[in-house]
């Protein structure tokens, strides 16, 4: 894949197709910044020898043209002074200066145009890497939340609720017949109680009603 369809890619509107095609979209993202990076030192390695090119082809134009408009002084200084043929001689010369201005002229303009375009390559690259840099860290967070929600989503769909619903069940039972089972234990031993102490006081009642009938016998003994 090239590095400019790479950047296409990451600029899309739908982020979300470039996420899907990606086994791991944060490595997917951070290398699509290192291949943009890599991309933009070459590009502008490149526009450095454009550059330097052009400065060259440039000074051979100049000199090119110096040197035409330097054979046309001389013939018309040749013709002042009345000597022709020295004229064209130098005419002859300005004729081959011509020709180099000429040429060197169309190489200047032809290296003058890619370096623009490699100028415009490199700073669409560098707008591109930046706009990449400032989405990175958004996309990498979406990436991350998309993970955490799957997880969660895997975790509760593996909770299977009727069987959880039935244990619940099953335990509620279980602690229902523990607190039956107290409460009848606590129920026959509040009756035991009651039982010990109702003859306990038939007892003491028993003796009291002894007591007052020998009282009342011996009473009427007496009184007879």
């Amino acid at each position: 894949m090239g590095i400019f369809q790479r950047i296409g890619d990451i600029l899309k509107a739908n982020v979300n197709d470039l996420i899907d095609k990606a086994e791991n979209p944060e490595k997917m993202v951070k290398q699509i910044i290192i291949d943009m990076q890599k991309e933009l030192k070459k590009s502008t390695e490149a526009l450095g020898k454009a550059k330097a090119s052009e400065r060259i082809a440039k000074q051979q134009y100049e000199k090119a043209v110096a040197i035409s408009k330097d054979w046309e002084d001389k013939a018309r200084a040749a013709l002042k002074s009345g000597d022709q043929e020295l004229a064209k001689k130098a005419l002859a010369k300005k004729v081959k200066a011509d020709e180099d201005v000429t040429s060197y002229k169309e190489m200047y303009e032809t290296i003058s145009t890619q370096t623009e375009a490699i100028n415009n390559q490199v700073e669409t690259i560098k707008a591109k890497l930046e706009e990449a840099k400032s989405r990175q860290a958004m996309l990498i967070a979406r990436s991350q939340m998309a993970d955490t929600k799957k997880s969660l989503a895997q975790s509760i769909g593996g909770i299977d609720a009727s069987s959880s619903s039935e244990k619940f069940d099953r335990m509620e039972e279980k602690i229902m017949r523990k607190e039956a089972s107290a409460d009848a234990f606590a129920d026959i031993a509040g009756t035991n109680d009651k039982e010990e102490t109702d003859s306990f006081e038939k007892i003491q009642t028993d003796a009291r009603v002894d007591n007052e009938l020998q009282r009342l016998m011996a009473e009427m003994n007496g009184a007879e």
